[in-house]
């Protein structure tokens, strides 16, 4: 029996890196899956799962594009259980005042805006079905500061303000809202390929385990917000970063 047997689940950023880890384990413990993306992988990720995925095209800074998605996942499969609000991006490491405005109006548009989008239009399709769980990735630069990241741990922090806020909104509606605040994860972002096929780098990295975390670490963790094993958790940010934010 698998953990998420009978629901059903959209991910977004589901092309590459964590959000197609989290694709295929969740439809490997039962879940029919929405893959959605905006780089056009979604369509190998929902084919690499078969007859119980699909694949949407979404950019979730785009209203009628999260509807839609959301849409899709109820006229498919008849109803929303899980969201999780992952897609995102980072950029240039640099000092806040060397950052281009319309960089920080895309960094916000996809990283915070997306996932108040995604938590918003889905809240009426959880409530119709007694409840569910929103599992948003923020990071561990959401919680603590990092030189030459200011705009995206700004962007991630919203995301911990807004899941706790979320939490306490829909708390009585039975719909769990919770985030998970990764490390350093080998993903495209870090140079992997967006099949997650290729092995982390082995370099000693400076926080406690000294290494890249993986994809299907982070999809585990998904997994445990999405399921029933959390049902007595909501409002938190979950580190999975290797000690990082311990330090």
């Amino acid at each position: 029996m698998g953990k998420l047997d009978g629901k059903v689940a959209i991910i977004t950023g589901a092309g590459s890196g964590m959000g197609r880890a989290s694709a295929l384990l969740f439809a490997r413990e039962g879940a029919k899956v929405v893959c959605a993306d905006v780089s056009g992988h979604e369509e190998s990720a929902a084919a690499e799962i078969g007859e119980n995925a699909v694949a949407v095209r979404c950019d979730v800074a785009r209203t009628d594009d999260v509807k839609r998605m959301i849409d899709t996942a109820v006229r498919r499969f008849g109803k929303l259980d899980v969201v999780f609000n992952n897609a995102g991006f980072s950029g240039p490491h640099q000092p806040l005042d060397e950052t281009d405005d319309d960089f920080m109006d895309s960094l916000y548009a996809v990283n915070l805006k997306g996932v108040f989008l995604g938590i918003k239009y889905a809240i009426p399709a959880l409530r119709a079905n007694g409840g569910g769980s929103i599992v948003n990735t923020a990071s561990a630069m959401g919680i603590v500061g990092r030189k030459g990241l200011a705009a995206y741990g700004a962007a991630k922090g919203g995301v911990v303000a807004l899941t706790m806020a979320a939490a306490l909104d829909y708390a009585e509606d039975n719909i769990r809202v919770n985030a998970i605040c990764p490390g350093m994860v080998f993903t495209g972002l870090a140079g992997a390929n967006p099949d997650n096929r290729a092995a982390a780098p082995e370099v000693a990295l400076p926080f406690p385990m000294k290494r890249f975390g993986t994809p299907d670490e982070i999809a585990s963790a998904a997994l445990f917000l999405a399921g029933d094993d959390s049902s007595f958790v909501t409002g938190v940010a979950l580190p999975v970063d290797g000690g990082y934010l311990a330090e």
